[in-house]
């Protein structure tokens, strides 16, 4: 054998890449233990039965995905996770308090047109949510006080959160122009999205929101992001710094003019949800919806997850000053980087709004783990959606198309390349963005 025939020395030393098979085992096989951790450490019901079930499906989907068989994976993960458990909660009526909470405020909003039980004197009697959330309570209301089967399924606060949580990111994708991703299944499998859909649902809604407002800014709709804008934030004031990510997107994309449309009429329609109620109990809006949820009402708040904000809260009141200054300082950074760096990408914008609200939920006087699912889904979604670009696929074949129209227009092919060249230069600038 010559020399040059010799065969290639194996590179034995650089290990391979882990197939997808094995990365999607792993993952399964990661959730499996998070969902366990549920039924060894938590107190709550509702809590430990879904990570009996979650923890279940999950294992057989890590062995389902290791025989190769990614469908019957999914299917089983989603059994385990969402399926089984919500069926089994809503059907007993169980679940975390916010469920009663959402449905008292519809049933309340129904028969007075308040939101708010006048100087509550417990917890549980707290509504710490803006009035739009009265909206999902409303069908429980609606049904009346029947017990059966049918009245709990279709009356539960928990299916309406869901139901405006998917219907938010159909419509979403379908802005962008993109088909459905293989992702969504998977994503409303894992415990980012199934353990608040089985046990409450309160924040599946805003996500979803947010999310919309965000595919309605990259392809250029100012006022239907406007409208999802003002819907979230007429549900809990956390969704303010959606609001400017939006409007940073839409600068940067199609100029001021758009930017101000959608500001106003964020602006205006919240208003319009909110300023009734606020009028009605301007009191117990204060109280409910700001004081209790920051850790200043009479009776405090049981979100006290061992996050930063609330540690630094609980050394007293010159520590709740400390947590509320880098709360504050936090968002001015934030917002500052949208000023000088605004997103010019779906995935861009996504990932500045979850890190405003990690950075929120870390350092509020009184948080919880679960609320960074929120900034976790908008990441996930936003890379699941398809859009890499700042401007859907079909808006970015229409910036083409015209282009080349106007080439043959002058009489030659130049123009027409370049109007070409210059849409795909966008499309690349915003997807570096």
């Amino acid at each position: 054998m010559t020399p040059s025939a010799r065969p290639l020395p194996r590179a034995a030393s650089r290990p391979l890449p882990a197939p997808p098979a094995a990365r999607w085992t792993a993952g399964w096989l990661l959730a499996a233990v998070w969902a366990l951790a549920f039924p060894l450490f938590s107190a709550l019901g509702p809590h430990r039965l879904w990570g009996c079930c979650a923890a279940a499906g999950y294992l057989v989907a890590a062995r389902a995905t290791a025989l190769g068989h990614p469908r019957q994976a999914r299917a089983a993960a989603l059994t385990g996770a969402v399926v089984l458990p919500l069926l089994y909660l809503v059907l007993t009526g169980q679940g975390q308090s916010e469920v009663g909470v959402i449905e008292r405020s519809g049933r309340l909003l129904l028969e007075s047109g308040r939101l708010y039980v006048e100087q509550p004197a417990g917890v549980g009697e707290y509504t710490p949510y803006l009035p739009g959330m009265a909206l999902l309570g409303l069908p429980r209301a609606l049904l009346g006080g029947g017990d059966g089967w049918a009245v709990r399924l279709l009356g539960d606060a928990r299916i309406w959160c869901g139901a405006a949580l998917f219907a938010s990111l159909w419509a979403g994708r379908r802005m962008l122009g993109t088909p459905p991703s293989p992702l969504l299944p998977l994503l409303v499998a894992s415990p980012v999205v199934a353990f608040p859909l089985v046990v409450s649902g309160v924040d599946l809604p805003l996500a979803g929101l947010c999310c919309l407002a965000l595919a309605a800014a990259a392809s250029g709709r100012p006022a239907v992001a406007g409208a999802a804008l003002a819907a979230a934030c007429a549900m809990k004031w956390t969704a303010l710094p959606a609001v400017a990510v939006a409007v940073a997107l839409l600068g940067a994309l199609r100029g001021a003019r758009a930017a101000v449309r959608c500001a106003v009429v964020a602006a205006s329609l919240t208003a319009v949800l909110v300023l009734p109620g606020a009028l009605l109990q301007p009191t117990e809006l204060w109280r409910q919806v700001f004081a209790f949820p920051t850790g200043r009402a009479d009776v405090p708040t049981p979100a006290s997850s061992p996050l930063p904000g609330h540690l630094l809260a609980g050394l007293g009141p010159w520590g709740w000053h400390v947590t509320v200054a880098l709360l504050v300082l936090a968002g001015l950074g934030v917002g500052l980087s949208l000023w000088v760096r605004p997103p010019r990408t779906l995935a861009a914008a996504a990932d500045r709004l979850a890190l405003g609200l990690t950075l929120a939920f870390l350092l509020a006087p009184a948080g919880r783990f679960g609320y960074l699912a929120l900034p976790l889904l908008l990441v996930v979604w936003a890379r699941g959606a398809g859009a890499q670009a700042g401007v859907p696929s079909r808006v970015v074949a229409r910036s083409r198309a015209a282009a080349a129209g106007a080439g043959a227009a002058h009489g030659g092919s130049g123009p027409a390349d370049h109007g070409g060249g210059l849409a795909c230069g966008d499309a690349a600038g915003h997807g570096a963005g």
